[in-house]
């Protein structure tokens, strides 16, 4: 498939990963003003919009492009051969693109500065653990979902996640890119984001692996 056919796939990885870091920043950012400083309240809050987010994300923009939304899943679903590997740096920059404009999009809507970067630090072996279990968890609901349902199974396991692990399930290196750009309740120090990303491929490979080792499923294993 040529540069045309790519077109509409890439918009919609960029539209809905854009999207998605709307949703968990934006979220976050009001959580933040209206809890009243109770961080668990917060956190429930973010963790249902997040929910609610990327079940209709993934119901609308799954048919065009998969909804991967992630590097990790798009590096794992091209080393089993659903995803061309000629699409995956494509599909990787849409990814990173969408992550950092959806950052900026909360910032505006809410009279925020526009450049920012966060003073969250995440960082240490517990949290790069939390990053790969709760990695490795998400592409095995991705890869093991039955059909049809892996848009409601992937939003309840990452409302789950957000709160057995102790990084608040991240999962995805384009999340951290993005969350990186924000100084709010969902934001990860720029020093923090290389060990989150080698944690959640290292977990997405662990998952990977994890899959064929159970064997067939509701998917091709390839």
């Amino acid at each position: 498939m040529g540069a045309r056919g790519m077109a509409r796939p890439l918009l919609a990885e960029g539209l809905g990963t854009a999207a998605l870091l709307a949703v968990v920043i934006g979220s976050g950012v009001m959580a933040e003003r209206l809890c009243g400083g109770n961080a668990g309240l917060a956190l429930l809050a973010n963790t249902l919009a997040t929910v609610f987010g990327l079940f209709v994300l993934i119901e609308l923009l799954g048919p065009l492009s998969g909804a991967h939304f992630n590097p990790a899943v798009s590096l794992v679903q091209a080393l089993r051969g659903a995803l061309p590997r000629r699409w995956l740096a494509p599909y990787v920059g849409a990814q990173m693109l969408g992550a950092v404009l959806g950052a900026w999009l909360v910032h505006a809507m809410f009279e925020l500065p526009l450049l920012q970067f966060s003073q969250h630090v995440r960082s240490g072996p517990a949290q790069w653990l939390a990053e790969a279990v709760a990695s490795a968890g998400l592409l095995l609901v991705v890869l093991r979902a039955p059909a049809g349902r892996a848009s409601a199974l992937v939003a309840a396991y990452i409302g789950a996640a957000y709160w057995f692990t102790a990084s608040t399930s991240f999962a995805n290196p384009a999340a951290a890119l993005g969350r990186m750009f924000s100084d709010s309740f969902a934001g990860i120090a720029p020093a923090s984001v290389p060990g989150f990303a080698l944690a959640e491929l290292a977990g997405a490979l662990l998952g990977l692996a994890l899959h064929r080792l159970l064997g067939t499923s509701a998917h091709d294993d390839r």
